[in-house]
């Protein structure tokens, strides 16, 4: 495959400029072989997001309503990914013939023995908040004096609602565009080799600038199947998680050239 060299640190990895949409269905098909293969840990995983979405929804419908419910399952997707990491050592782990075990698995969500994989997890917990934040502002900008409860879904077919949904959703696109773009090879980056987080996301703004087209296909398939995924009170993402998850993993091995 063509590869693309980056000067960023020792290590300077390589990443293909040549995918396509096949390889996005040979990664889906990947990850649905390692999840068939091993799904005690796509459904453990896939439990806690669920789980997470049961508790949120609950919390929200006594205080801040249905419609902060909406917004925090918008921003959900920006979690995914460290929610994934286990998933991708399972891949590894399966990929490279080596024993899968809980321990193992669950030892991959504190990196290779540093912080960096801890310190992308506090990335993403920070811009889950401040997605949050602007959600607040948009909110506070459009609906605050629009005398509709935050409770009910009426706040969206007003014109101010439908402003609130226009202005909100191109801003949570752009941001998770952005957290895509920082996310979805440096993750997988940190779990396969020893690199600073720093490097890991040069390696995966490389990668999105060499594929800018399939790559943001494949943004727009997880956020699509995420979305669907969730309408049915989360439960479609027992499945539909880990699934992405492998399939990210192989996306991953597709795209940057093995260590030396």
């Amino acid at each position: 495959m063509a590869q693309a060299h980056i000067d960023a640190g020792p290590q300077k990895p390589a990443v293909a400029d040549d995918l396509a949409a096949a390889d996005l269905l040979q990664s889906l098909a990947k990850g649905w072989a390692d999840f068939r293969a091993h799904p005690r840990f796509g459904f453990f995983f896939g439990a806690i997001y669920v789980v997470a979405g049961w508790a949120l929804s609950y919390a929200l419908a006594g205080s801040a309503g249905t419609a902060w419910l909406i917004v925090a399952a918008a921003g959900f997707p920006l979690v995914a990914p460290f929610t994934a990491v286990g998933l991708y050592e399972v891949s590894r782990r399966r990929e490279a013939g080596l024993p899968l075990g809980w321990r193992p698995v669950l030892g991959a969500l504190r990196g290779r023995g540093d912080d960096q994989l801890l310190m992308m997890g506090g990335i993403i917990f920070v811009a889950f908040s401040f997605w949050m934040i602007l959600a607040h502002g948009i909110f506070a900008i459009f609906l605050a004096e629009s005398g509709v409860g935050s409770h009910s879904l009426e706040i969206f077919f007003t014109s101010a609602g439908l402003a609130m949904l226009l202005v909100g959703g191109i801003v949570g696109g752009l941001l998770a565009l952005a957290f895509f773009a920082v996310t979805v090879i440096s993750l997988p980056m940190l779990v396969d080799r020893d690199t600073d987080f720093i490097s890991a996301i040069i390696a995966s703004l490389a990668a999105m600038r060499a594929n800018r087209g399939v790559l943001l296909l494949w943004a727009g398939l997880v956020a699509i199947a995420l979305f669907v995924a969730m309408i049915p009170a989360f439960l479609g993402l027992l499945v539909v998680l880990p699934v992405l998850g492998h399939a990210t993993w192989h996306l991953y091995r597709r795209t940057v050239a093995p260590e030396d």
